[in-house]
C-alpha cells in the first residue's frame, strides 16, 4: 500500500510542479461551450418544411455556441499568449 501512496504523492508533486512551470492557471470551458445540439425531432405527419425549419435553428443555434468557442479561445490567447 506504501507503493501506491509514494505513487499518488509523485504524481501530485508532478502535477504541481508543471502548474508552477507554467505560470497561469487557465479558465474552465463554460459547460455551454461542450454541449451538443441535437436534430430536430422527426414527427410523422408534420410538413417536411416545419422540420426543416427547426433544423436550420439548431443549426443556427450550433454556429452561434461555436461562435463563443472561438471568441473563448481568442481572449484567452489575447490575456496569456499563443502556445509556445
Amino acid at each position: 500500500m506504501s507503493g501506491c501512496s509514494a505513487t499518488e504523492r509523485l504524481n501530485k508533486a508532478a502535477v504541481t510542479k508543471g502548474q508552477a512551470a507554467a505560470g497561469i492557471t487557465l479558465p474552465p470551458l463554460p459547460d455551454d461551450l461542450r454541449r451538443q445540439e441535437a436534430h430536430a425531432p422527426v414527427v410523422e405527419g408534420q410538413p417536411v418544411i416545419s422540420i426543416l425549419a427547426r433544423e436550420r435553428q439548431a443549426l443556427d443555434r450550433a454556429n452561434a455556441r461555436q461562435g463563443r468557442t472561438i471568441q473563448f479561445y481568442d481572449d484567452l490567447t489575447r490575456k496569456y499568449g499563443t502556445r509556445r
